[in-house]
């Protein structure tokens, strides 16, 4: 029985209140503030997110004409395009990097016994950046070309849930495959990349920690051939063979042996080969672990259309890391909310409903019944599902 709170508040319900007030302390997040805490400025943000506001005027109209019902969320007053920027230039990102941290841990504890259906024990993430173009008198810091700025934003996400498990931001400079160094996975778990991180070297440090990896290799591959296994060509298989690096600095990068899997799509017609250090999951069932790769592809392409990465409320890097981390906050909060609750919608879907209803009050399980007739509902049994536009 829904007690009056706003779609809203039901939402910021999923946030654990007393850690967030314990990051308040550790980074001194409200030192010397009188009105404008720390969970205002990330209430604020979180509604930017979930409406898609375009920038701080925009942010301080909408807001402020809500504002009487945002009291029992915790604002008690207006809130200025000043008093937003200068939070977001001065208020450590570290507090919502830390919060989004523990979202994280929530989101893995619901979504951890989820089934890829491809009959592998660990977990399975997929690594990948993606570019977010800045205007480079305002965003000088980030350097990427002679007349553009832009930042990376390099993602590790669990396939289980489509969960961010980690993210970093570095200028657009900052090659992908630097950023092998800095993955530390459990052991048994499988990392899917693409050739961008073909880098024998790092890949055989990954291998010396128990990680296993599969990754697209390039066209000019050179190999000795060890082995062969039968394969069903009916399946889009060509060859699943064992091989040594060839040529010598990949040899002495990695100089045990590879699983090398060629495959052609029935489907798009594409091939591809793989390379892989395990050996022992079917060869169809590494080509499937590529493909589901494109899950970390929809989940850039629906963090830049859904949710507000475009404009920044403010130029330094401390305020463009904070907007990023509270989007990625807000991402995870509708994905606890669709599974704590059992929704069978799409987080686009869900995310439409948010927007368009968020101060309403109506249970989150009652917006959904009377917003999409069953029929036109997706299977709830579905994990990490986008719909894209």
């Amino acid at each position: 029985m829904n007690h009056g709170r706003t779609v809203f508040a039901q939402l910021l319900e999923f946030v654990p209140f007393s850690h967030f007030e314990h990051l308040v302390d550790v980074y001194q997040a409200n030192k010397e503030v009188r009105e404008f805490t720390a969970w205002s400025h990330f209430i604020c943000l979180v509604y930017a997110q979930l409406t898609r506001r375009s920038g701080l005027r925009d942010l301080e109209a909408c807001f402020n004409a809500q504002r009487s019902k945002l009291y029992h969320v915790g604002i008690r007053s207006s809130v200025s395009r000043s008093t937003l920027a200068d939070a977001a230039e001065r208020r450590d990102y570290r507090l919502f990097e830390a919060l989004g941290q523990r979202l994280i841990e929530a989101a893995l504890a619901l979504y951890g016994d989820e089934d890829l259906g491809l009959g592998l024990k660990g977990p399975v993430y997929a690594m990948d950046s993606t570019t977010i173009d800045l205007c480079l008198s305002l965003f000088p810091w980030a350097d990427f070309r002679k007349t553009k700025a832009a930042v990376k934003a390099h993602v590790i996400i669990d396939l289980r849930g489509v969960i961010p498990v980690f993210l970093t931001l570095t200028t657009g400079k900052t090659h992908d495959v630097r950023l092998l160094d800095e993955v530390a996975l459990p052991p048994g778990s499988i990392l899917v990349i693409d050739r961008g991180y073909l880098d024998f070297t790092r890949l055989f440090a990954l291998h010396r920690q128990k990680g296993g990896f599969v990754i697209r290799a390039k066209d000019n591959l050179h190999f000795t051939w060890i082995a062969s296994r039968p394969v069903d060509t009916t399946t889009g298989l060509r060859a699943d063979q064992t091989i040594l690096l060839a040529t010598p600095r990949s040899k002495a990068g990695y100089p045990e042996r590879l699983r090398r899997v060629s495959f052609r799509d029935p489907e798009t017609g594409k091939h591809l080969v793989l390379l892989t250090n395990r050996f022992e999951p079917p060869a169809l069932t590494i080509a499937a672990l590529y493909k589901n790769r494109w899950q970390i592809e929809l989940f850039f392409k629906w963090l830049k259309q859904h949710l507000a990465v475009k404009h920044f409320f403010g130029n330094s890097i401390n305020a463009v890391k904070t907007q990023i981390w509270i989007a990625v906050c807000s991402y995870l909060l509708v994905l606890i909310a669709i599974k704590h609750h059992r929704l069978p919608v799409s987080p686009q879907i869900f995310l439409h409903l948010v927007e368009t209803n968020i101060f309403e009050k109506v249970t989150l399980d009652q917006l959904i019944a009377n917003s999409i007739p069953n029929e036109n509902l997706p299977d709830s049994s579905a994990v990490g599902y986008f719909v894209t536009d």
